[in-house]
């Protein structure tokens, strides 16, 4: 049973904030970078600088123990595996006696022996920095370098970094690691983006916040999944956080990373933590769960925006993945449906709810603004919505400060997503505008010129725990989100005539397209090759030409002022002109429609059994609220204006092809929208007056 907030353990949210200075490390680091230069062009860096700082910082961690791994090895070349890892302390080895600090000593020899020390790494690391197909693939920039004499000077830098764990620990490693990918990325696309700790640390304050009492149970096993784990700064700031909490907790991070140069420094990381590496993947989400047998206590993330899942700029193989994964229904991950094609969003989203526990799953996602309102009322966006509303997901979303990330100003936001939400919270959702909540940094840092500071994250924080109204907090059902869209017509009133108007909008209203369409011709005219059915299409376009002409002609003679207010009036009419160049009946009543419009003198037209027809030309489309009564807003909205106005609900989920009337959109922007009224003409007139002066004793000054 869920405490309330004076029982609930408390999280402290200024936790894990003392400065943390990794300048001498980077700038040390960086400047090894500039050994590269004419040999790399300067975005290929990270080729070199991101590997030979994973083998260091193995190196550093396995100095206390390498002789006995050695030793142990020289003794028995097959001493198992798992045995191995307890004599080195981690969950790889190297068995090699060379080290970066020997290598050098011998120059001439110094690419052959340092591949033979990068083969002398457990089976896993190798897996990071040499294979080629998900690793680093670092023989190639061995030789690339020791062809261009820079490998001894590089390796002798390199050598002299000290990172060792006991030195150097995995949060300050996170940082070094932050700012090399952060300066590295900053001229990536804007869905790349890097997620900095201060955002981070907000997320996981936010998770931790409530629904968390058992997390502090003695030896508790605590999972945590990063989708699109990137350098794994998300789940190590989570272990963090745990651990700070409750020290005996058994935290268990799970990842999944599709960028090679990322998830070689995460799994490297959690090598380091000692964590298990089959639960760090290489793998790309859209394609598949490589964790389907695990529920997560928790999962947190930030995937890529505007990543297309399909078409031809989707990465290879996606869209099939997605579309098999979608035909599953609620046995696959994504059975609310699927977005369009151009964005992945709320496919994580949906792939996240699908890995939380079932009992007490939390998680935090960030997502830019197309998943809050983008769709159509049938569109996968918006059926994906409604069903985390319907099913009481979504406990809050946040809307972070602009310029926040590195490489993009873009407006961002956390949705908070429970399957445990305290009961104030159930059938409800909170919306935070935090937007405004943030200090600027001294200086930029590629785009980011924001930074959520302590304070602004005890603030946020506070508002959401609070679950109060206030003026940066709002709380709505979630029905207030779900809306249904009604055909609102007017009674089919239309007039016909004869005009020279009348007969232009039939021509652009296409009635005779059946018979001649010249844009069509032309289109098929100026094809390289035809197919035999467009072959005859064109001839039959050709065919009707002389009656097309006919028809427009006879017509542009019969022009007149008579006006018809009924069809049944005008047919015969009509008919009697064109007598003698066209007898089809239905193409006679397309050409009475296009010389009609709309006319409330006319009659009302009715169907054979008496029944009102109603235009559909006349259609207005109105969202109303999910549990609102149509007649009570047709009163208020529409039939003051539009008397003989009718509301049509034309849902129909029994149709062959279903016709889907039921939509959801959370327009946060509209919910916190604030009026400023205008300046006063008084005002505006004053400020004129005061410019115009200014300008004429600037002129005056100048001229003399």
């Amino acid at each position: 049973m869920e405490k309330n907030m004076s029982e609930r353990q408390q999280i402290d949210a200024m936790w894990d904030d003392s400065p943390i200075d990794v300048s001498t490390e980077v700038n040390f680091i960086w400047s090894i970078a500039n050994k590269l230069r004419g040999t790399y062009q300067s975005d290929k860096y990270k080729d070199v600088i991101i590997p030979m700082v994973i083998i260091r910082r193995f190196e550093c961690a396995l100095e206390p123990t390498k002789k006995k791994v050695v030793d142990t090895f020289k003794a028995n070349p097959n001493y198992p595996v798992k045995a191995m890892y307890r004599i080195s302390g981690f969950q790889f080895y190297n068995t090699s006696e060379f080290s970066l600090a020997e290598l050098i000593n011998d120059a001439d020899n110094l690419a052959a022996n340092f591949k033979a020390y990068l083969q002398s790494f457990s089976p896993n690391v190798q897996e990071i920095i040499v294979s080629a197909e998900k690793g680093l693939d670092f023989y190639k920039q061995i030789d690339k370098m020791d062809k261009n004499n820079r490998l001894l000077s590089v390796v002798k830098a390199f050598s002299e970094l000290d990172l060792d764990p006991r030195t150097i620990d995995n949060v300050k490693m996170g940082y070094i690691f932050e700012d090399l990918i952060r300066r590295f990325s900053e001229n990536a696309e804007a869905g790349d983006h890097y997620t900095g700790r201060d955002i981070i640390k907000l997320m996981v304050n936010i998770l931790l916040a409530e629904g968390c009492d058992d997390i502090f149970d003695d030896g508790k096993v605590i999972t945590v999944l990063d989708q699109a784990c990137g350098t794994g700064g998300m789940l190590s700031t989570s272990y963090n956080f745990i651990k700070r909490y409750n020290p005996t907790a058994d935290v268990r991070l799970f990842g999944q990373e599709i960028n090679p140069e990322s998830y070689a420094i995460c799994l490297a990381e959690m090598l380091i933590k000692g964590q298990n590496a089959d639960n760090i993947c290489y793998q790309d989400t859209m394609k598949k769960d490589r964790f389907a047998d695990t529920k997560m206590r928790f999962v947190i993330e930030n995937p890529p925006f505007g990543t297309p899942w399909g078409g031809k700029d989707a990465a290879e193989g996606v869209e099939q993945a997605v579309n098999d994964e979608y035909a599953k229904g609620f046995d696959g991950r994504w059975g609310a449906g699927v977005p369009g094609t151009s964005d992945m969003q709320l496919l994580f989203l949906q792939s996240a709810i699908d890995k939380m526990d079932d009992t007490v799953g939390r998680a935090a996602i960030i997502e830019n603004g197309s998943p809050l309102f983008n769709g159509g009322t049938a569109s996968g966006e918006s059926q994906i919505r409604r069903w985390v509303l319907e099913n009481d997901l979504v406990e809050a979303i946040i809307a972070l400060p602009t310029e926040l990330f590195y490489n993009t100003e873009i407006a961002t936001y956390i949705w908070v997503l429970s399957k445990n939400k305290r009961n104030e919270r159930r059938g409800k959702i909170q919306l935070i505008d935090a937007s405004n909540i943030y200090h600027k940094l001294r200086k930029a840092l590629g785009k980011k010129k924001n930074e959520i500071s302590p304070d602004d994250r005890k603030v946020i924080t506070k508002l959401y725990s609070d679950f109060t109204e206030s003026e940066d907090s709002r709380i709505f059902k979630n029905e207030d989100f779900i809306y249904k869209e009604y055909s609102v017509m007017q009674p089919l009133q239309r007039s016909y005539a004869i005009t020279d108007e009348r007969i232009q909008y039939m021509l652009q209203s296409g009635s005779l397209s059946s018979l001649y369409d010249e844009a069509k011709v032309n289109e098929l005219e100026d094809s390289e090759e035809l197919s035999g059915k467009d072959q005859k299409k064109l001839d039959d376009y050709n065919e009707n030409k002389p009656t097309y002409d006919s028809i427009i002609e006879t017509l542009e003679n019969a022009v007149s002022d008579k006006k018809y207010l009924s069809e049944k009036q005008f047919i015969p009419v009509l008919s009697d002109v064109l007598d003698g160049i066209i007898s089809d009946k239905k193409l006679i009543a397309k050409i009475a429609y296009g010389l009609s419009e709309m006319d409330k003198t006319a009659e009302i037209q009715k169907d054979k059994k008496g029944n009102i027809i109603y235009d559909k030309e006349s259609k207005d489309v109105e969202l109303i609220k999910f549990e609102e009564n149509i007649d009570q807003y047709m009163e208020r909205e529409v039939l003051p204006y539009v008397p003989d106005a009718k509301a049509f609900f034309e849902e129909n989920l029994g149709a062959k092809k279903p016709v889907i009337k039921t939509g959801a959109e959370i327009p946060f922007t509209r919910t916190f929208y604030k009026y400023q009224a205008p300046e006063s003409s008084v005002e505006l007139e004053k400020r004129f007056v005061e410019l115009e002066e200014s300008v004429s004793k600037s002129i005056g000054k100048l001229f003399g």
